[in-house]
């Protein structure tokens, strides 16, 4: 147990040096967050101030410069916890269904009749056919349209349920399709609300998904719950709309199925609209700023095959027609068709600023939520609060840390010291790891530091302990100490073991905070059982070695 090969030996201390070499970041925090983030600015093209090259400059570039996100606890920023209102995709769904189901009664009108769309609730689509007697038949045809549920859970159902009823056609989402929807509208919302927060540039946000409809978010560095909510809560809802007139009147009756919108720039102008667009924002796959014809700042778009199908089809058929395009319920910009669209690209105008396209672009790319949220609980952490979270775990942690390293001095002298050593090393390779993996350290985080420093001695106590009995039996200091390491290492290794596979089903079964926990307990055990078991043996296979000692004390 005493005998270490030369490989041996260089791979336990060259692993402590990585750890240590890849922990040091941290220690000059702010000055190598500085220097990332100017690396960053100048990987995007942005013009290099004195500033900006001076933070290059603060940090050797051949150095390691990942370092321990802070989480909102400790960095400040706002809290938010979202209600999603899945509800509202269903009548969105059955709108956008109307199309196909109407053309595709009309092409059964000899055997329906006409076909006219009915007000009804929100969850359902109303439809009438001249034609009464023959609604079986209308109802047939419109089953034919059901689609499969895309989803393990929806395996053999079909997306709408539609039945005859007092001579209307009534169809409605089936029970699997909502299911399947309303996990689509979930996910969607996360990945929305994730680029629209990577936009801003925050370090390490938590967005998680907490039951069914809710969405917690926590952006770290962020000024206030408002701007969050500000940044989230813009829809950039882009549609297309054939225009049927223009009118100067508000309360102006649009008709069945149109809609009457305001013009963005013109507050004594309205445009009536049909209700569905010919094409949403959905279909957008790219928005950037730009220029018009007449160096006028815009937005160019280009959507996906199937909108750049729709709308070049729209605009082939109705050349000399004005067409709209609504942004957030109101209309930016009504333009005549000239020609035919082809290739599935434009470009909209509408007296904007710089900045004003560039912001559209952006929630453009990031794209429309597809519901609306209610914000049910808000908080704003100020840095000072962070600040002096921080302050508390270093009071903590150095508490702690002071401790363990006496009560080892004290109880077993030099072999506390080897003790000492390691768990330096352990707290570096704790870091070090943290680092790489870019974890987000919070308060729990702490505590689960605190905890790893007094567990990591836990096991040189075992062996140290173990030590002192087999030398009570008068074996000679070679033979007590491999004893000591071969008889203590069952015991170390339960311990642990119990304590990961606790930690491994924190991780799994928690969130936020009692993630944060796990993770640093977690890999605070593997770096114990390394240091222990590895670095200590390491260091009095040294010691004896030189010193050849005929008697030890432990």
């Amino acid at each position: 147990m005493l005998q270490f090969s030369i490989w041996k030996k260089s791979l336990v201390w060259g692993l402590c040096a990585l750890g240590i070499l890849l922990a040091l970041p941290n220690g000059f925090y702010t000055r190598v967050e500085n220097h990332n983030d100017a690396l960053e600015s100048v990987a995007k093209g942005e013009v290099v101030t004195p500033e900006m090259q001076a933070a290059v400059d603060g940090w050797p570039a051949w150095m390691p410069n990942d370092l321990v996100n802070l989480g909102l606890d400790l960095r400040g920023g706002a809290h938010l916890l979202a209600e999603v209102k899945v509800e509202e995709v269903y009548a969105a769904r059955l709108d956008g269904m109307w199309p196909d189901i109407r053309d595709g009664l009309r092409k059964q009108r000899d055997v329906v009749g006409t076909v006219l769309r009915q007000d009804g609730a929100p969850d359902e689509l109303r439809i009438r056919i001249s034609k009464p007697d023959q609604i079986e038949a209308a109802v047939a045809a419109v089953r034919e349209l059901a689609r499969p549920v895309v989803s393990l859970t929806g395996v053999g159902s079909t997306d709408i349920e539609v039945r005859g009823e007092n001579g209307q056609i009534i169809v409605t989402m089936s029970a699997a399709e909502k299911i399947a929807t309303d996990d689509r509208t979930m996910r969607q919302s996360l990945e929305i609300i994730r680029r629209r927060v990577d936009e801003v540039g925050t370090r390490e946000p938590t967005i998680q998904r907490q039951g069914d409809k809710r969405i917690l978010i926590q952006v770290p560095g962020l000024g206030s719950a408002d701007e969050l909510k500000g940044l989230i809560g813009t829809t950039a809802k882009l549609t297309f709309h054939a225009v049927l007139r223009e009118t100067s009147d508000k309360n102006a009756a649009p008709g069945a199925r149109n809609i009457l919108v305001p013009d963005l720039h013109a507050a004594d102008r309205y445009y009536i609209l049909e209700r569905s667009p010919v094409v949403t924002g959905e279909d957008l796959v790219d928005a950037q700023p730009s220029f018009d014809q007449n160096g006028q700042p815009a937005v160019s778009f280009r959507f996906n095959p199937t909108g750049g199908r729709k709308f070049g089809q729209y605009t082939a058929d109705n050349i000399g027609s004005p067409f709209a395009i609504v942004l957030d319920n109101k209309v930016i910009s009504a333009p005549v068709i000239q020609s035919h669209i082809a290739g599935g690209s434009g470009i909209i105008t509408g007296n904007f600023t710089v900045e004003g396209s560039t912001e559209l672009a952006v929630l453009l790319r990031a794209g429309a939520l597809p519901a609306g949220m209610d914000f049910l609980e808000e908080r704003t952490i100020g840095p000072e609060l962070g600040q002096d979270s921080i302050d508390a775990g270093k009071v903590a942690t150095i508490v702690a840390f002071s401790a363990v390293l006496i009560f080892m001095i004290l109880s077993y002298g030099l072999f506390g010291v080897f003790a000492n050593i390691a768990l330096i090393i352990n707290v570096a390779m704790l870091f070090a790891l943290l680092s790489v993996i870019g974890a987000t350290l919070t308060l729990p985080g702490i505590a689960g530091i605190v905890l790893t420093i007094g567990m990591a001695v836990d096991a040189n106590v075992l062996i140290f302990e173990r030590i002192r009995e087999e030398l009570k039996t008068s074996k000679g200091p070679a033979r007590a100490i491999e004893l000591g390491y071969e008889k203590a290492i069952s015991a170390i290794v339960d311990a642990n073991v119990t304590t990961l596979i606790a930690a491994v089903i924190l991780f799994v079964m928690g969130s936020g905070p009692v993630r944060g926990f796990s993770i640093t307990l977690g890999l605070g055990i593997v770096t114990s059982v390394f240091t222990a078991i590895w670095v200590t043996r390491l260091m009095i296979s040294t010691w004896f070695h030189w010193r050849r000692p005929r008697t030890i004390e432990v």
